[in-house]
Parts: C-alpha cells; sequence; structure tokens
C-alpha cells in the first residue's frame, strides 16, 4: 500500500526551534532548509512526502504543485486557501486508499484528520524522527567493513558528488 506524509511546512518552521530562528531572518531560507531536510528523510522512509506551505494571502496566487523528486511534492495553496483547508482536503481523498500520515501541532487539525481516516505526528515527533534517522544513517557500519559512516558519498569523488545532487534535485542537464 503507498504511503503518504503531508507536513504543514510553516508548522514545522515555527515548531522546529533551530527553523524558528532561521524564519526571523529569512523564511525563505528555513522554507530551503525544512525542504532539504524532508528531502533527505525521505530517504529513510517508504512515504511519499508532500509539504504544503500557506499561501492564503498572496494576492492573485493560483497555487502551485512543485515536484521536487520522485518521492516528494511541493505545494504553495492558492489565495484564501489554507494550508489546513488543503491537507483536509486531501487527507480525506487518499485516505480511504492510502496510508496517510499527517505532521502538523494544530490540535485542531489533528482532530479533523484523524476523523478522515489518517494518522498524525505532531512537529517535535516529526523532528524527533528525523534526527533519529539521521543518527542511524551516520552510525551505519556496512557488513563487510568496520569502518563508521561507509557512505556512497565517501566513495565518490566531489565531480560525481555535485553531478548526483543536481540529479536528486531533478535538475538534469
Amino acid at each position: 500500500m503507498q504511503k503518504f506524509l503531508l507536513v504543514d511546512g510553516y508548522n514545522m518552521i515555527f515548531g522546529w526551534e533551530h527553523l524558528n530562528k532561521i524564519a526571523k531572518d529569512n523564511l525563505e531560507y528555513a522554507r530551503d532548509v525544512l525542504i532539504e531536510t524532508l528531502a533527505n528523510h525521505q530517504g529513510y522512509i517508504s512515504e511519499q512526502i508532500i509539504i504544503v506551505f500557506d499561501a492564503y494571502n498572496v494576492k492573485g496566487n493560483f497555487g502551485q504543485v512543485i515536484p521536487y523528486n520522485k518521492s516528494m511534492d511541493i505545494i504553495y495553496t492558492k489565495e484564501k486557501e489554507t494550508a489546513d483547508q488543503y491537507i483536509e482536503k486531501t487527507t480525506r481523498a487518499i485516505s480511504r486508499k492510502y496510508s496517510v500520515r499527517v505532521a502538523t501541532s494544530d490540535a485542531t487539525e489533528q482532530v479533523i484528520i484523524l476523523g478522515s481516516g489518517a494518522t498524525r505526528v505532531s512537529a517535535l515527533e516529526l523532528l524527533e524522527e528525523v534526527n533519529a534517522k539521521k543518527k542511524l544513517g551516520k552510525n551505519y557500519v556496512g557488513p563487510h567493513t568496520g569502518v563508521k559512516n561507509n557512505t556512497v558519498e565517501s566513495w565518490m569523488d566531489q565531480e560525481t558528488l555535485e553531478k548526483m545532487e543536481k540529479l536528486r534535485r531533478g535538475k538534469v542537464e
């Protein structure tokens, strides 16, 4: 069964202390850090990630769906549509066929999505999950070596790493 993780983007930014600090000076950069963090996290989980950013007050905005990679999309809601409304609508549409988790610390939103058949994870719970998976990845010891941090990146030259990063971001030349 396909699994989805819907993330209320600004809820995470303002719920994660380090992103909240960044957002005070540069909200766009905080969004980028969240997106990159979740793109990396996606490699550890079997869920399609959909990050939803509220563009409720953006005049004339028709909404935007940005495929980030094969397993992650970034959504900017349309004018007068909140991230909560988008998440609720999407949860109702897909939770009967698919497994859906919603990441939000909004208590009212949690009740609504639970009533739609999804499960919930708070901002802090998602941050703990991200950090735990990241720690697991860093402490991985390969079966044929006793070396910590036995990662693909450790075997690649800088040029190959840069090409792989472009490919991961979907920016193939």
